[in-house]
């Protein structure tokens, strides 16, 4: 007999934190039954996926984990739970769900803490059905489905395949791994109201979060000492374990490094006095996740230089961002920041020459080598962004566009516009004579080392525009206002 779910199902990480209801993912277990139905799957077909394993966060050969476990996002999306090694199965007929928990060993409640029946979780998660994963083919042999729909398919962004279910008999079933993986991606690439409260939220906390590292912030505290701000009050405040990516805090000449933080760069130079910042961040709650940059000087005051560069690339986001609606095109979102960022530059002094030209050239690109954004949601990159039919474009700058689709309401982008001076693209612009006409030399090379700007929102596409999910300060006016207000009051970490 089916255990009838609470209506208060639900997740969160403490009163303080966002109450998310399992209505999340019965909706969205709808969405795609609803989507599969229209693509004309056969009758009596079931979705069957395999969340995140276990061993999947083991170090190398060991016993010790890398971090915490993080679901596999396709199945957070349909069933929404945060632990390893479960199936979940879907008859798109009925919109009946089973989950399928595994066995655990009588030491695990010595080990781990409590052993729950299948039936805990049924109520929990809002699932019509649950059994033991040594039951999945006991199960599906009574129930007969015409075909399993398992998932598999290309990560556009990674190169990588999503990891197909399995299991101990599944060769006595029709399986198809071909219909699933567009389909559950192009519902995931439209955020429910559900959905679009959870990335609220996540952007809340991060923003805030963002907003805690510019009172903080002097010079004398390392990069890494601005990063643990932001994790403590990610975590303290939002009830966040995770980030989205990993993070970047870069500062002075390290801010022209685009993907810094990583094990070679790890946010590990001193800050300071003249310095200006790039710290891109975000916070992850149940699996959803921010993705947001701001750009500032460490001691809270712009030099005319910073100024210049700064408002050039906030002028680039608010031009794209007042221009974004359902019908434009993402990459001629791209082209606009570009142009905008270009306009900028030559009204101070930096170039010279057209426009237009200039964007016939690509030099777009010497400064901004990125794409403006990309689909964000159960990941930072999310996914949906190259669906058949929508293909890269292969130009300077745009080619790194993750995707370059027809924008349509309920998608969420990030607008990440920057402002690069890395010297090897440099150099090629200087050393190529069709670009280097438009660049004013000596003005270019005093920005050597001044590293770079990026200011990154999230927005959700709406009916006629966007909505705007950040929420920190933005104009010169805003950041040195709240960097000169929290002055008197610096975070007590002491300089090395």
């Amino acid at each position: 007999m089916a255990v009838v779910a609470s209506e208060a199902a639900s997740f969160s990480n403490g009163h303080h934190t966002l109450k998310i209801p399992m209505a999340l993912h019965q909706l969205n277990r709808k969405r795609l039954c609803e989507r599969l139905k229209a693509k004309n799957v056969p009758k009596g077909s079931v979705v069957l996926l395999e969340g995140g394993r276990s061993s999947d966060v083991q170090r190398y050969s060991t016993d010790t984990n890398h971090s915490p476990f993080r679901q596999e996002p396709y199945f957070q999306w349909l069933f929404g739970f945060t632990e390893p090694d479960f199936f979940g199965a879907l008859d798109v007929d009925t919109g009946k769900s089973i989950l399928f928990i595994p066995r655990l060993p009588e030491s695990y409640l010595v080990w781990s803490g409590l052993i729950h029946p299948p039936d805990h979780f049924q109520s929990k998660l809002a699932i019509d059905e649950a059994f033991y994963t040594d039951e999945i083919a006991t199960v599906f042999e009574k129930k007969n489905p015409a075909v399993l729909l398992t998932l598999r398919g290309l990560n556009t962004d990674s190169g990588s395949y999503v990891r197909e279910a399995t299991f101990k008999g599944i060769e006595k079933f029709n399986v198809n791994n071909t219909i699933l993986h567009p389909e559950i991606s192009e519902c995931r690439v439209f955020k429910t109201d559900y959905e679009l409260d959870v990335l609220r939220y996540t952007n809340k906390i991060s923003s805030d979060a963002h907003k805690q590292i510019m009172k903080f912030i002097r010079p004398g505290m390392y990069e890494y000492q601005a990063e643990s701000v932001f994790l403590q009050y990610c975590y303290s405040h939002g009830g966040m374990r995770h980030m989205g990516y990993t993070c970047i805090c870069a500062s002075g000449h390290n801010g022209a490094v685009l993907h810094y933080g990583h094990a070679g760069e790890p946010n590990s130079k001193l800050l300071k006095d003249g310095d200006m910042c790039l710290f891109d961040l975000g916070g992850e709650y149940y699996g959803y996740v921010a993705d947001i940059t701001c750009s500032f000087p460490v001691n809270g005051k712009f030099t005319p230089d910073q100024r210049l560069i700064y408002e050039a690339v906030l002028d680039s986001n608010r031009a794209v961002m007042r221009t974004a609606k359902p019908g434009q095109k993402w990459a001629d979102m791209h082209r606009l920041a570009e142009r905008v960022l270009l306009e900028r530059l030559k009204d101070g002094g930096l170039l010279q020459g057209d426009v237009d030209e200039m964007m016939a050239v690509h030099l777009g690109a010497i400064f901004m080598p990125h794409g403006l954004g990309h689909l964000m949601g159960l990941d930072v990159h999310d996914v949906g962004g190259y669906p058949e039919g929508v293909e890269r474009i292969n130009e300077p700058g745009i080619k790194a566009l993750r995707t370059t689709r027809i924008l349509e309401e309920r998608m969420v982008l990030t607008i990440e516009p920057g402002c690069y001076f890395i010297n090897k693209l440099l150099d090629d612009a200087l050393a190529n004579p069709n670009q280097a006409k438009f660049l004013v030399k000596d003005r270019i090379n005093a920005f050597r080392g001044f590293g770079g700007v990026r200011i990154e929102d999230d927005v959700a596409i709406t009916a006629d525009g966007v909505e705007l999910l950040t929420c920190v300060p933005r104009t010169v006016e805003e950041i040195e206002t709240l960097m000169a207000e929290a002055g008197k009051n610096k975070y007590d970490l002491v300089p090395v």
